[in-house]
């Protein structure tokens, strides 16, 4: 029989060069629901953030549009001001000048009568600069066709060597700022005669004939 020794316990096999504790068994792994816990967790928080996102992202694209319909509107605004003020300002000027057209009409009066001379001559002058500066264009020319939307018709005739319409007197002559007219200029028309018309027409017809013909026959 074999004899054993007091006071050991037997103990297993060691490798040389090993530690107690790589002796000693190791724990259990532990379950595949406890391994699988730690994943889950990460998705489900990773959901919540992109969910986060996304409800940043809308606010975000609301208050863009927000801003860019408030642009829009302030520009809008600001382009009617700029438009009101500049209509504001043309009749302002337009009002301006009408009163002084009275004034300008006995400027022209006088330069026609021969008695803008002097110290009138030099006020007149000036105030016909300032008027210009400030936009004011005078027209109305004799011999140009009547045109009733910038002339009104005083006086009326008949005139044999006119083809159209056509203003043969200046009354008074009319004034524009721009493209407004503040006052037509006031003339005087004269019409064809009746008639001539169709007399210089038979006489074109003869001249036609006669130069087919080769002229008159000579006696």
């Amino acid at each position: 029989m074999t004899e054993e020794t007091p006071g050991f316990e037997e103990k297993p096999d060691v490798p040389s060069g090993a530690t107690p504790e790589d002796a000693e068994p190791k724990t259990a792994p532990s379950s595949a629901s406890a391994a699988g816990a730690a994943p889950a967790g990460d998705a489900n928080q990773t959901a919540g953030l992109v969910a986060q996102l996304d409800q940043v992202r809308t606010a975000l694209g609301e208050r863009t549009a927000d801003l860019q319909r408030l642009q829009a509107e302030y520009q809008n605004y600001r382009r009617r001001v700029e438009r009101d003020r500049i209509a504001v300002k043309e009749i302002a000027i337009a009002n301006l000048l009408t009163e002084l057209l009275p004034v300008l009409d006995d400027i022209g009066r006088a330069r026609e009568h021969g008695e803008f001379v002097g110290g009138f001559k030099s006020v007149g002058e000036s105030l016909e600069t300032v008027a210009a500066k400030m936009g004011l264009q005078q027209f109305g020319k004799e011999g140009e066709p009547f045109d009733p939307t910038i002339h009104e018709a005083l006086m009326h005739s008949y005139a044999p060597d006119v083809t159209e319409t056509t203003c043969v007197a200046i009354l008074q002559p009319g004034y524009r700022i721009g493209e407004r007219t503040i006052r037509p200029a006031r003339v005087a028309v004269a019409e064809p005669q009746p008639g001539a018309q169709a007399v210089k027409a038979d006489e074109a017809e003869a001249a036609g004939d006669d130069k087919e013909s080769g002229g008159p026959d000579e006696g």
